[in-house]
């Protein structure tokens, strides 16, 4: 609204470094607490604990014990506003470029995010086939969501650097193949320790489990680049709105 003084304007720069930081802090902050307070606990499995398995699960860091997973679902809440303002934003930034694209990639974010809380709010300890099936779900939906974001984000009517544009696609287009890569070994060392009850191989698999994390929190980390050519404002809806 032309005259209109704005309350106040926060750069978009700011939302996915916002998202950035809560995610890091939630999946960094649970398992230094599970290391710290109950190590040996979450690093035993059904066949195998200290020493053949070393190094925690994802879902046993964030899920299996109160102080880990209380830390972890505060934080991952505070990610939400940001992460549902990504999909928002993205939708600006494409709408008028790729519309079609545009909708696909909104929806397949909102699900995506709805699938993540079903993994993280219901966890291994609450019921261990919810959470597979919520995680499977969020990883699937993964696919479609970084090939649309790959094939879409250099088509942005409001950034001004091509160069910019160009160089961050190239970025997206190495993270995800590093996601998508992860996933073979990471199933391949789960059915060893499942199946073939090896001896390592689940500690093994959790650190490609915490590689697709490190690359899931990267991938949209890099918005950053493209967020800074939009504001998100607070305007009053009438010019007399403000009182001096």
């Amino acid at each position: 609204m032309a005259g209109v003084a704005t309350v106040q304007r926060v750069t978009g720069w700011w939302i996915p470094f916002l998202h950035t930081v809560f995610a890091s802090t939630a999946f960094l902050g649970a398992l230094v607490i599970g290391w710290n307070l109950y190590y040996f606990k979450i690093v035993k499995n059904e066949h195998y604990g200290y020493p053949q398995e070393w190094f925690p699960s994802v879902s046993a860091t964030i899920g299996d014990r109160y102080q880990g997973r209380s830390f972890f679902q505060i934080f991952i809440a505070l990610t939400s506003p940001s992460r549902l303002l990504l999909h928002v934003f993205w939708y600006v930034l494409l709408a008028r470029a790729v519309p079609r694209k545009a909708k696909a990639l909104f929806w397949v974010g909102f699900l995506r995010t709805w699938t993540c809380g079903g993994w993280v709010y219901v966890t291994s300890g609450d019921d261990h086939d919810v959470h597979d099936i919520m995680m499977i779900l969020y990883m699937l939906l993964t696919v479609p969501y970084m090939i649309l974001l790959v094939k879409s984000c250099d088509k942005s009517m409001f950034t001004h650097s091509a160069r910019a544009l160009a160089l961050n696609k190239t970025r997206r287009r190495w993270v995800s193949a590093l996601f998508f890569g992860s996933i073979p070994p990471m199933i391949y060392f789960f059915i060893n320790h499942k199946v073939h009850k090896v001896p390592g191989a689940y500690t093994t698999y959790a650190f490609f489990e915490w590689a697709l994390i490190v690359f899931d929190v990267m991938f949209d980390s890099l918005a950053m680049v493209e967020f800074k050519a939009l504001d998100l404002a607070i305007i009053p809806n009438k010019a007399d709105g403000l009182r001096s």
